[in-house]
């Protein structure tokens, strides 16, 4: 009989969590060491607590990370993007520029540009 994914992988159940805690224990204090050393003796701020620290970190992450889940980033969209404008015919270019006028107003195209959505 077949052992199923979670029998075959059961050891990912505990080192995962373990994992976790170590991350966030070594990011922590790592944050916390290198804003103790560097901060206060140039700018004379105070030194902070690793609970602190982990404030940091999950504040730049919200601030700067975004909060996960991936999202319309990175290159992929917009290739995919530039891929569907080349395919359109002149007529559904100009068709989806006026949706696109109607929606956000009216905008100037970029000079010397292909008219590709950037």
């Amino acid at each position: 009989m077949e052992k199923s994914w979670v029998m075959r992988n059961k050891w990912i159940f505990v080192v995962g969590p373990l994992a976790i805690v170590l991350f966030t224990y070594l990011f922590g204090e790592l944050v916390m060491h290198l804003w103790n050393w560097l901060l206060p003796p140039l700018f004379g701020w105070r030194q902070i607590g690793f609970w602190q620290a982990l404030g940091l970190l999950v504040l730049c992450r919200i601030l700067f990370g975004g909060m996960g889940g991936g999202g319309k980033r990175g290159p992929r969209p917009r290739r995919i993007m530039a891929e569907r404008w080349e395919r359109m015919t002149p007529e559904e270019r100009e068709q989806f520029r006026q949706k696109m006028r109607g929606r956000c107003g009216d905008f100037d195209a970029p000079a010397g540009g292909t008219g590709a959505p950037a």
